[in-house]
């Protein structure tokens, strides 16, 4: 079995793969100070509950936005599952696209997990929307390749902001609520959220299209994308797992010919 690792700013996302079956997964907040014994001991008890031991795992693979955290992912992998992981980013894996951007190494490796997974499973031209710490916008063209993006601050991110900067204004949380004015102060913050963000989505599809110059797919990902996918008739497939499955199917790409 394969356990797929995908290091975000805000959690860390292990799975559990059988071939192209989902087997488990499990969350745990990002944290570089966190040391492999504590992620070991944490995620096997875990996968004790689903019946599932350390010695089912026999490979493993790596992305991450935190390059803190790797050391300990590293020594996670191979203590605990006796693995060495294929880690996105390394020079010798490959991912199974172009990447045509001036700074190819500056991209994010979800991101490109990401274009490579929605590029394998829903074909071409296409934009994928990530509601993560921050909301990412990443364009690739028919052929699969990547061709560059929109970053844009995260919801919560900007709740949080909004919450630290004005003394008066409470921290809310994310949800559509009934009418675009709201009557009282936190009714208008969930308001000014959630209406600005849908709108802000909807602008910059419109222009990413515009400016590609054809019609394309949008899949939506990340934690929030079901709350924004239900509102925005834009968006063509809502796809939870996408990270995780990109980096199955980049581990098949490694090691199906070793």
């Amino acid at each position: 079995m394969l356990l797929a690792i995908d290091s975000g700013n805000t959690n860390t996302v292990f799975a559990i793969y059988d071939g192209e079956r989902l087997m488990g997964e499990w969350r745990a907040s990002s944290d570089a100070k966190r040391t492999s014994d504590e992620y070991g001991v944490w995620l096997t008890q875990l996968m004790g509950l689903d019946k599932l031991k350390a010695s089912d795992i026999s490979a493993s693979i790596v992305a991450t936005v935190v390059p803190e955290t790797l050391f300990s992912l590293k020594a996670l992998c191979r203590k605990y599952f006796k693995t060495d992981p294929l880690i996105i980013g390394d020079p010798d894996i490959e991912i199974g696209i172009d990447v045509l951007v001036s700074q190819p190494d500056e991209v994010g490796a979800d991101r490109l997990v990401n274009a490579a997974a929605a590029h394998n499973s829903y074909g071409g031209p296409l934009i994928i929307i990530d509601f993560g710490t921050a909301t990412t916008f990443d364009v690739v063209d028919q052929n699969g390749s990547y061709c560059g993006g929109v970053i844009a601050p995260g919801i919560n991110l900007s709740l949080d902001a909004l919450h630290m900067a004005a003394a008066k204004l409470p921290r809310v949380a994310v949800q559509r609520p009934d009418s675009v004015i709201g009557k009282r102060t936190v009714p208008a913050m969930m308001s000014g959220v959630y209406w600005g963000y849908v709108s802000l989505i909807e602008g910059l599809l419109m222009r990413i299209k515009s400016e590609f110059g054809t019609s394309m797919a949008v899949v939506a990902t990340g934690g929030l994308a079901p709350l924004f996918a239900e509102e925005i008739d834009a968006i063509d497939h809502l796809d939870n797992d996408l990270t995780l499955r990109g980096l199955s199917d980049i581990y098949r790409r490694n090691t199906q010919n070793r």
